[in-house]
C-alpha cells in the first residue's frame, strides 16, 4: 500500500540526517497518515479513507466531503475518490 494520501495525493519527502560533523546521510519523511471515515451528505453513506491528519482538516474547513471532492482535480484523488466523486456529481444532478 502506497503511503500517500487518498485526498491531498500529499506522499513522502526525501531529505538527509545531518550529524554535529555534518555528515548526510539519505532518510524518509512519511505524512502522518490516519484510516477515517467520512459521511456523505449527498449519498447518505460513510466512506473510509487514508488521509493525513491535514487532508482531514482541509475537508472539514472545505465544509464537508461532498464540497471537499467536487472542488478537487481529478488528479489529486485516488481512484476510489474518483470513483465517489462521479457518484455524487450524478446524485446532484438531478437536483440542480
Amino acid at each position: 500500500m502506497a503511503r500517500v494520501c487518498e485526498l491531498t495525493g500529499k506522499g513522502r519527502q526525501v531529505g538527509n540526517n545531518v550529524s554535529h560533523a555534518n555528515n548526510r546521510t539519505k532518510r524518509t519523511f512519511l505524512p502522518n497518515l490516519q484510516n477515517i471515515t467520512f459521511l456523505s451528505d449527498a449519498l447518505g453513506a460513510g466512506y473510509s479513507f487514508r488521509v493525513t491528519t491535514h487532508g482531514a482538516r482541509s475537508v472539514e474547513h472545505a465544509g464537508g466531503l461532498d464540497s471537499w471532492l467536487l472542488k478537487t482535480r481529478d488528479a489529486q484523488l485516488s481512484i476510489k475518490a474518483r470513483r465517489l466523486k462521479r457518484l455524487i456529481e450524478k446524485k446532484q444532478q438531478p437536483a440542480a
